[in-house]
């Protein structure tokens, strides 16, 4: 009778004991669901190796980064997993210093990137190995980048007027003033080189302000037609001067009332750019050409001119900050290299885009398409 109560009573504490394991179990398989959860969700890829290289564990990330299927990467060599020699180095360094280790190295190749790993050791939990952090830093390295280029192309785009203003007032101090007609010519310089130093500074700042979002665009419903009629108005005066023909086209299949939903003064700069650099590359005698038209859910307009054209090499980076196609030309023709970028950036806060077509000599096409107004 008493060892039956002994057995009942010890068949009671190991199912209770049981009990509690399959607890404790349920916990950890939870708890590791829930970590390996947060870690696939990381936007920087992450390995555990053990202290003879092996896979451990590794997340989405870290397999799109450096092109492994993590699934299968698990209790494999790290050197099988990725053939990247440098990452390898970089994970050596990591194990075999006292400290965390951090370093950045460039990936070659068609897609190439930038990617920075970190490199900490386990220490204290008896669990020799480390934990390998990946994080792509193209885009930062990129825009650190335009950053430099465009500090350095601003301040040559600077010094340029500034040098010449300041040797113009030299040149007038040290006697030519006493010339009247010596005097004009310098003077004229000197305004000349004065307002294009205006209009650089303030397309600088318009092009900051669209980057930051501080433009505080508007959008609403803009008629495209009277866009356009306004916009070849405003030019016609600097296109009679170099004997150039404007030209609308009207869309011959679509309503009169075509309508854009755009901030109207954005749309007018966009416009206004497009036109003017058409006027100033078009040979005396030309013709520019504004046609539009419209599908369901979008309204578009293009500029097309029969000047100088752009190279081939060159269309493609005729949006970006301060290039130029040809410098001595742009820069006797007024342009700050910055209006086309403009015209992009403003495009791109409303919704738009903005494309090129030019042939050397030919001339040169820039369409523009931005939502309809009532589709937007």
């Amino acid at each position: 009778m008493s060892g039956g109560a002994e057995h009942a009573e010890l068949a009671e504490t190991f199912n209770a004991m049981s009990a509690r394991l399959a607890a404790t179990f349920r916990l950890l398989e939870h708890d590791r669901e829930q970590l390996r959860a947060i870690l696939s969700g990381m936007v920087e890829g992450v390995i555990a190796i053990d202290d003879r290289r092996r896979v451990l564990f590794a997340n989405d990330r870290a397999g799109q980064l450096l092109e492994f299927d993590p699934r299968k990467a698990v209790h494999e060599w790290l050197c099988n997993v990725t053939r990247l020699a440098t990452f390898h180095d970089v994970v050596e360094r990591g194990l075999t210093g006292a400290e965390p280790h951090r370093e950045e190295f460039d990936v070659p190749g068609a897609g190439a990137r930038h990617l920075a790993v970190y490199v900490s050791r386990f220490t204290g939990h008896g669990m020799p190995g480390a934990v390998v952090v990946i994080d792509d830093t193209t885009d930062v390295r990129q825009a650190e980048r335009m950053r430099q280029d465009f500090v350095a192309n601003a301040s040559h785009e600077l010094k340029t007027p500034l040098a010449v203003i300041k040797s113009s007032v030299e040149t007038l101090i040290d006697g030519a003033a006493e010339d009247p007609e010596a005097r004009a010519a310098f003077l004229d310089q000197v305004a000349r080189e004065a307002d294009r130093l205006a209009d650089l500074i303030k397309d600088m700042l318009s092009l900051a302000r669209i980057e930051s979002g501080a433009l505080g665009l508007e959008p609403r419903v803009v008629k495209l037609d009277k866009a356009i009629t306004d916009c070849m108005e405003r030019h016609h005066p600097r296109a009679d001067t170099k004997t150039l023909t404007l030209v609308e086209k009207p869309p011959a299949d679509a309503p009169a009332d075509v309508a854009a939903w755009a901030d109207p003064d954005a749309l007018r700069q966009v416009m206004d750019n497009l036109v003017d650099n058409a006027i100033k590359y078009t040979p005396n005698g030309g013709r520019i050409t504004v046609r539009w038209g419209a599908t369901a859910d979008t309204v578009s307009f293009e500029v097309e001119d029969t000047g100088v054209g752009i190279p081939e090499a060159d269309v493609n980076r005729v949006f970006e900050r301060f290039y130029r196609v040809d410098k001595a030309r742009d820069r006797a023709q007024g342009s700050t290299g910055l209006g086309l970028s403009i015209v992009k950036h403003l495009l791109q806060a409303m919704r738009g885009q903005v494309r090129v077509n030019s042939k050397l000599g030919k001339g040169t096409t820039f369409r523009v398409t931005l939502p309809r107004a009532g589709s937007a």
